[in-house]
Parts: structure tokens; C-alpha cells; sequence
């Protein structure tokens, strides 16, 4: 059986890693509307992007509307195959 991610295991980064899944390779969701799907925290969402981040497994895109900065995320291709393995490995274990 394989070992499930300790970056993606948690509750968080898991419910984070699983909406950014759901979009196609390339495209991004703002930080707002990622906080409103997941009802989040700004800040418990931010601590969990910054884990998922730092393992390469979302990409963080800092822009502006007007004056207005926005921030977009996105699932990394390496962050894409770690949630397929994980995904995997779950269903092993369970089944």
C-alpha cells in the first residue's frame, strides 16, 4: 500500500488540493472565491496554501483589478499528480 501524502492528508490542504483539482490544468480561482467555496479563514486558508506552496503543489499569482491586488491560485502539475496518488493510495487503502 502506498503512503499517503502527509502534505495532502490534512483536512485543509486536502479540501484546498480537491476544489483546485476540479479545474483545468492552467487555470486559476481567486483567493476570495477559493475562501468563499471552502469557508475558510483568510488566515486558516492562507497557512494551508503556504504548506501546499512550499511542496510545489500550488502556484501562487499576485496581480491587480485596477488598484485592487488579487490574489490566484492554481494546482501545479506536480501538486495535480500528487492529489492522483493520493486519490489512489486512499482508494487502496479502503478497498
Amino acid at each position: 500500500m502506498d503512503e499517503l501524502d502527509p502534505v495532502i492528508h490534512a483536512q485543509g490542504r486536502l479540501r484546498i488540493t480537491a476544489a483546485l483539482a476540479t479545474l483545468e490544468p492552467g487555470e486559476e480561482l481567486s483567493f476570495p472565491r477559493l475562501q468563499e467555496l471552502l469557508d475558510m479563514t483568510a488566515g486558516n486558508l492562507s497557512t494551508h496554501l503556504r504548506k501546499l506552496e512550499d511542496a510545489g503543489y500550488v502556484t501562487v499569482t499576485k496581480a491587480h483589478e485596477g488598484r485592487t491586488p488579487i490574489t490566484y491560485l492554481g494546482l501545479t502539475r506536480t501538486g495535480r499528480r500528487a492529489f492522483e496518488d493520493y486519490t489512489d493510495a486512499l482508494k487502496g487503502l479502503l478497498g
